[in-house]
């Protein structure tokens, strides 16, 4: 699950009105589209690149919950150019001073890099291809099925698959544009400074929490992370605080609904709904099949889950379709209609009539971007098929022809609610291409590697655009913009499969009970067996409880949506879960949706004693502890690598286990 989001603050954070904070910049220099490529931003961008693709891939392979890190990109950005800056000024050598174009260059470039992490499928549909998850779904393990990972078709997968006028806001695009601004006015500068030493200070706490916990946790189910909270029987329904940083820091950043709506999803199936389905063990499905199974309570978990997931997805979808196409006909009207009010009147904005000179001033031609497109598709059309026989190149080439269309919905969708929508894109190509394929054709696989095509193509150009929108709101020139996303893409592409290839080598990745259970990997597989096998790869009585998680989640979109409409008085629409979000822990369980409601406490209490400081800081804080946790995991691997194991086992037993060690020992 990835989403933009701004309700926390990251647009604050300078704490300038906009118009005021654009009327500072008056008298500086703007630098030409080359001057805001330098060595040093690049050389910062692929250091961050780096720190925030293993970010990504933790986040990825743990749960898939990943908040918006433009702040702690552009906030690293700034503070890592400044300070080398001021260093080179006070030796007499500094030739070029650091612009908030500069700035936007560096976030650019590494919100590309990780955005890959994402939409490269490493946790998702290529590990879905693997004979680990395969081994999981039971059916559909045909050699043409199944494909073992490797490091170099995968880089050559991810690079093979690799608007303005009408004023779309762009939310996270212009949240990221406030920021970067801020930090280059002098107040904003003082703020920076203050962020920067809050988050570093996160950091290295962080960092040593996640250290230490390594000492007691010699073997799976050891640790803080495995720490029976709220006692045994809860701990085995998944209930527990698991003391994991790097989701209290998620939890700061995500809005209150989004973390109340996983606590809800959890409570629901692993509360009530999953013990009620074991206790029909037997009955609903053989007593014989292992807890892995999705032949048994596995397929109920997985299935209920990606029809919930499924349900909310394909409503997004149409309502995002229903909703562009009706303020897209509004802005031509309006437009008509302000063209003939102005008539006579040539006053326009300065700060809008400014930012309009510079973006447009260098333009990328129509001929560069249709001729790329081209030029990209005929080279997936050449790749993937040498990647993957199943998919074959007429194939791709519909892929080609039908993602155009969904990656314009979807950048303008985007625009508008702020929310990215590829991931569902993608579940559809699954679903369409398996089907099209067939299971002895080796449909999984084909249905797999379309996604990663579709999901590629949606998702980069929504991420453009709000690159696009931050680049006009700090008068970057769209030119910097673009190479420094084709070079952000281009770092990702290599470092995004390094980095899981890196945790795939030193972790058992994908086992559900282990520390990366890699969720969406077996959710990606289970939707592509429902293309080529239809409703015959459930389990018995699970289609209709599918059909009841489906039809719920759509319910529960079309109610928020009536609510937010007609009942303004009380915002009751805020308060209803989010599907998506519920269907979540259904596989997982809730202990990170509990680590991420400790966050959201925090980040309350601290809002009721300061709301100013906690709006300023909490955003650095969270970020700290994000990075500092997810760090830990590369010394961490390099340690299981070198066959090195942490020299204690700190686990809670139950009374019988306990009488049963205690005979042990005393014989």
């Amino acid at each position: 699950m990835r989403k933009s989001e701004v309700e926390d603050g990251e647009g604050g954070l300078g704490g300038d009105d906009p118009a005021a904070m654009e009327r500072a910049f008056e008298e500086m220099h703007v630098p030409p589209w080359k001057d805001q490529i330098t060595f040093r931003a690049m050389f910062t961008s692929l250091v961050l690149s780096i720190v925030f693709n293993v970010i990504v891939c933790k986040l990825n392979l743990s749960t898939g919950v990943i908040p918006s890190l433009n702040v702690a990109a552009g906030l690293l950005g700034f503070a890592a150019v400044k300070a080398w800056t001021v260093m080179i000024e006070k030796c007499g050598l500094l030739k070029q001073p650091f612009t908030r174009q500069e700035n936007t260059v560096i976030q650019t470039c590494v919100v590309a890099s990780s955005g890959i992490a994402f939409s490269s499928g490493t946790a998702s549909y290529l590990l879905a291809m693997s004979p680990i998850t395969a081994s999981q779904a039971e059916t559909g393990n045909t050699p043409n099925n199944v494909k073992q990972l490797r490091l170099g078709w995968m880089i050559a997968f991810v690079f093979a698959v690799m608007i303005l006028k009408y004023k779309l806001t762009y939310p996270s695009g212009t949240a990221t544009a406030y920021l970067i601004n801020s930090f280059h006015t002098p107040k904003g500068a003082k703020i920076a400074k203050k962020q920067v030493w809050v988050l570093f200070k996160a950091f290295v706490g962080s960092f040593l929490w996640a250290f230490f916990q390594w000492f007691f946790a010699a073997a799976d189910g050891c640790g803080f992370s495995s720490f029976p909270t709220f006692g045994l029987q809860a701990y085995n329904r998944r209930f527990y605080f698991d003391f994991s940083s790097t989701y209290v820091g998620v939890g700061m950043i995500c809005p209150y609904m989004v973390n109340i709506s996983l606590l809800i999803g959890a409570i629901i199936s692993w509360g009530i709904m999953w013990p009620v389905i074991e206790s029909k063990k037997g009955h609903w499905y053989s007593a014989d099949i292992p807890g892995n199974s999705l032949h048994g309570i596995q397929g109920y978990r997985v299935f209920l889950a990606i029809a919930m997931i499924l349900g909310d997805g394909l409503y997004q979808v149409v309502y995002m379709a229903a909703l562009t196409l009706s303020s897209f006909m509004q802005q031509l009207v309006h437009r008509n209609e302000s063209e003939d009010e102005r008539e006579g009147d040539s006053v326009e904005d300065y700060n809008e009539s400014r930012r309009t000179e510079y973006f447009l001033k260098d333009q990328i031609p129509n001929r560069v971007a249709i001729g790329g497109y081209i030029v990209l598709a005929l080279i997936s059309l050449f790749v993937v098929p040498h990647i993957f026989p199943q998919l074959k190149w007429y194939q791709i080439l519909v892929a080609y022809v039908i993602a155009p269309v969904l990656a314009f919905c979807n950048a303008y969708g985007c625009g508008l609610t702020d929310w990215s929508l590829a991931s569902n894109y993608g579940k559809l190509a699954i679903l369409v291409f398996s089907s099209w394929v067939g299971l002895q054709q080796g449909g999984v696989l084909a249905g797999l590697a379309s996604c990663g095509v579709m999901m590629s193509i949606v998702s980069t150009a929504s991420d453009l655009m709000q690159d696009f929108k931050t680049g006009y709101l700090t008068l970057s020139s769209p030119r910097s913009m673009f190479v420094s996303q084709v070079l952000g893409t281009a770092m990702g592409c290599v470092l995004s499969p390094l980095v899981f290839w890196f945790f795939y080598k030193a972790y058992n990745v994908g086992d559900p009970e282990g520390t990366f259970p890699a969720p969406y990997a077996l959710m990606y597989r289970g939707i592509a067996l429902l293309g080529v096998e239809g409703f015959s790869s459930l389990p018995d009585n699970c289609l209709m409880l599918a059909i009841g998680c489906f039809v719920a989640a759509v319910l529960i979109n079309v109610l928020t949506v009536v609510l937010r409409k007609w009942e303004s008085k009380y915002r009751i629409y805020r308060i209803i879960p989010s599907p998506m979000c519920m269907a979540i822990p259904f596989y997982l369980g809730g202990y990170f949706a509990i680590d991420m409601c400790v966050g959201s406490l925090i980040l309350f209490v601290w809002q009721m004693n300061n709301k100013k400081q906690a709006s300023e800081l909490s955003p650095a804080v969270a970020s700290g502890l994000i990075c500092g946790d997810s760090l830990w995991g590369i010394p961490a691997a390099i340690l299981a690598l070198a066959g090195v194991s942490p020299p204690i086992c700190m686990k809670f037993l139950g009374a019988a286990a306990n009488k049963r060690v205690d005979s042990i020992l005393g014989g």
